[in-house]
């Protein structure tokens, strides 16, 4: 695109809940096509909805994209902050006999559609408050409030090259005088949207596929205004586990969920690319091979699966890359959950030493547990293990580590002299050792794991047969 008509794209949730999974593919989508073309992207905020809109939402979903590192170029812009705007374009389309008002009670338009359903039409809106040359419309009732509707085109077909499914087309017919403006006043979702990106000069619109019946209005809309339209892209659904679709009110969760479970944003930002998208037969890359090669094209047009194996295979991948220092902070936080207090200084060895086990920073807190919180160590593991003939064993070990330097040079040494004094072989020791120390006995190396423990803690729990 020139420098006179640059990309633009936008993300658009409603605070009405968290940012779930298909928001925030959205986002990713929007973002990446922006940034591979050098563009901006810009976020608002549909909080019309104000009896179901919170200001708690607001900073989830603000907090959600910081943790994604979708940064934006623009927003939040708040569409509550826009009434004044959103007024100006109903007057005037009312002026030039785009909108009408329409009077009809809740009660009139349910008896409507029962009787279009008894007929066996489809249901809609009949205009029988449109206004038309030589139609005589119904008396004006007092103490009404009316709605305003867009006079939709009644005959013709809206067709767009959708960006993610290809030519869609839609006739006229198959849609109804939209409502624009509440009785209350409040504007909705199909309206403000388009004056929303005709005023922010939106040139791309990435959303999910329940959107494609508003598509026909909405294109509709701009043409009634005059307003240049911008292109569409709509991706499939995800799916959950069992094959139905991911949605705020069945099964999804939110993105800072999967913050505080110990996921990483790399991987998770990684994971949800190619959940619609696809760059060959590339799994694992970084957020600048994204960019780059995000440009729209390879969008899938199937549903996609959620697969929480494969999300955490994707970040135990992105876990062994990660700076101790920063694993060992967010590992403090989960250790924190926990009523644990413990020193990043002192997680950071900690870190590197057991990451490329974990999945996840959670799953990390979960084996780094030992050295800050008793263990008991199971049945089956003390009666395979801890044996009277490896006792004796034992004893020689903790007297031998309490006389030594604590580091993990004299620890193996003081190892193999117990090995050597008693004719055992390495994992006859080393299995007991884990099982009364670690309370498993699957581990890292055994020297490198008591050396993070403190001395005393060791020899106390080799002493406690």
């Amino acid at each position: 695109m020139s420098q006179t008509n640059p990309i633009r794209t936008r993300i658009a949730p409603s605070p009405t809940g968290f940012l779930h999974l298909g928001t925030a593919r959205t986002a990713l989508f929007s973002w990446a096509y922006a940034r591979h073309y050098g563009g901006q992207f810009v976020l608002r905020i549909e909080d019309t909805d104000v009896a179901r809109s919170t200001q708690d939402s607001v900073d989830q979903i603000i907090a959600s994209m910081k943790w994604l590192g979708l940064d934006y170029d623009e927003g939040p812009i708040y569409q509550m902050q826009r009434l004044d705007r959103y007024q100006q374009v109903v007057d005037q389309m009312l002026a030039e006999g785009t909108a009408y008002r329409c009077y009809c009670s809740p009660e009139e338009l349910d008896a409507m559609r029962e009787g279009q359903r008894a007929r066996g039409e489809k249901t809609g809106y009949d205009g029988r408050w449109r206004p038309e040359p030589g139609k005589v419309l119904p008396p004006v009732p007092a103490g009404v409030n009316p709605v305003i509707r867009f006079k939709n085109p009644p005959e013709g077909d809206v067709t767009w090259n959708d960006l993610v499914k290809g030519p869609i087309t839609i006739n006229n017919r198959e849609i109804d005088d939209l409502i624009i403006v509440r009785p209350d006043g409040v504007p909705t979702y199909n309206f403000c949207v388009v004056v929303d990106d005709w005023d922010m000069k939106i040139s791309h619109v990435f959303r999910g596929d329940e959107h494609v019946n508003n598509t026909p209005w909405q294109i509709n809309i701009f043409n009634a205004l005059g307003a240049p339209l911008p292109q569409f892209g709509h991706f499939p659904v995800i799916l959950g586990d069992d094959g139905l679709k991911l949605s705020k009110r069945r099964g999804a969760v939110s993105v800072t969920n999967y913050e505080d479970k110990g996921y990483l944003p790399e991987a998770m930002l990684n994971y949800l690319s190619r959940l619609g998208w696809s760059h060959g037969d590339e799994e694992l890359y970084s957020r600048e091979q994204l960019i780059a090669w995000f440009d729209g094209t390879h969008c899938n047009k199937s549903p996609a699966q959620w697969d929480p194996a494969k999300l955490e295979w994707v970040n135990s991948h992105y876990m062994k890359l990660a700076d101790d220092g920063r694993l060992a902070e967010l590992v403090k936080v989960q250790l924190a959950k926990r009523d644990i207090q413990a020193d990043s200084a002192r997680l950071k060895p900690m870190a590197a030493l057991f990451k490329d086990r974990c999945s996840t920073t959670q799953a990390l807190a979960d084996w780094l547990l030992m050295y800050f919180a008793e263990v008991q160590p199971s049945a089956d593991d003390l009666a395979a293990h801890v044996t009277d003939s490896v006792k004796p064993a034992l004893a020689t070990l903790a007297d031998k580590l309490s006389a030594i330097e604590w580091n993990k040079a004299a620890i193996s040494a003081a190892i193999k002299e117990t090995i050597a004094a008693h004719g055992l072989k390495m994992p006859q020791l080393a299995m007991p050792v884990r099982a009364l120390v670690c309370g498993r006995v699957q581990t890292p190396s055994v020297d490198a794991v008591l050396e993070l423990f403190d001395k005393e803690i060791v020899i106390k729990r080799l002493r406690s047969i």
